[in-house]
């Protein structure tokens, strides 16, 4: 077991923080800017999914969730790290520092303070083939906002794969899922790595690394609540005129249907809904490229 429950949050610097969040909403986040801090929320119990601070554009980090102060103690105790309090952000808590080979900042914390699940009005019943769900009314659709449930995963460039690989391994306590290659397997692109919660199942994949040869960040991925809730985000974000990377379609790697736009400082962020859930007896596979830019359904490519 990795002591890490889930990615917690994404965090950027960003030089107009009301354009972004006038983004986020449309995105489907719950929003505030408070002390010069852009925080946004899904409509789980996270108190925060998403952070931009003012400054030139740039990814600064991501942040995971400890199982426990014991798990905390433990990987602060890796690096000789010490615990502070988190005094600049909402809900308390505590963490650990950390910085990865690519010199994207690496927050483990605990401690945050919960706040109330949003709700959702609850779609229809659906018919399909084999089952009928509904019967003498029709679909009601409640076009909602708060689209976004939570943060998913986040996928970054590497310098050296193997060494960022080692070193989340070693500290965030990741399995691979699905390692790629180019070619011949020998050949490693990188890696889809998901937390290891034992026999619990969790996400297909919480970080993919991608060896570049340079650091960089790829996209951060936000669940939605279902297909409808995907389709009226992405009809929503298309009438504000925000640039459309990718999708809609169903990866074959995580099996999530996809929908990526990028926000006004560039930087790409998808929905997703539909994903893979796997658990430690999942094991670790490897496939070939294809599989990475293939899909179901949808166009190929890549965000």
């Amino acid at each position: 077991m990795s002591g890490i429950i889930d990615l917690q949050y994404v965090r950027f610097s960003v030089e107009d923080l009301a354009q972004q969040q006038a983004f986020l909403r449309e995105f489907g986040l719950t929003t505030e800017i408070a002390d010069g801090t852009l925080i946004g929320r899904g409509t789980d119990a996270s108190p925060y999914i998403y952070v931009a601070t003012q400054g030139a554009n740039a990814f600064l980090g991501m942040g995971f969730l400890a199982e426990s102060a014991d798990d905390l103690r433990r990987i602060a105790a890796i690096d000789g790290l010490n615990i502070e309090q988190i005094t600049d952000l909402p809900a308390g808590g505590e963490r650990v520092r950390m910085t990865d080979p690519n010199g994207f900042a690496v927050d483990v914390v605990h401690g945050l303070q919960p706040v109330a699940p949003m709700h959702l009005t609850p779609r229809s019943p659906m018919n399909n083939a084999a089952e009928i769900g509904r019967l003498g009314d029709r679909v009601a659709l409640t076009p909602e906002r708060n689209i976004v449930k939570r943060l998913g995963h986040c996928v970054i460039n590497a310098i050296d794969f193997r060494a960022s690989e080692a070193w989340y391994k070693t500290r965030i306590g990741f399995i691979t899922s699905d390692e790629i290659y180019i070619g011949e397997e020998s050949r490693v692109l990188g890696a889809f790595m998901r937390v290891d919660r034992g026999d619990a199942y969790v996400d297909h994949h919480t970080l993919f690394c991608v060896g570049t040869g340079a650091s960089g960040f790829n996209h951060a991925a936000f669940e939605v609540h279902d297909w409808d809730t995907l389709m009226l985000g992405h009809d929503r974000l298309k009438a504000g005129a925000y640039e459309h990377r990718w999708g809609v379609g169903k990866h074959l790697l995580g099996s999530q249907v996809f929908d990526y736009w990028k926000d006004p400082h560039g930087f790409t962020l998808e929905h997703f809904t539909d994903g893979d859930l796997m658990n430690r007896a999942f094991g670790s596979h490897r496939q070939p490229i294809e599989m990475l830019l293939g899909v179901h359904w949808g166009p190929e490519g890549s965000p």
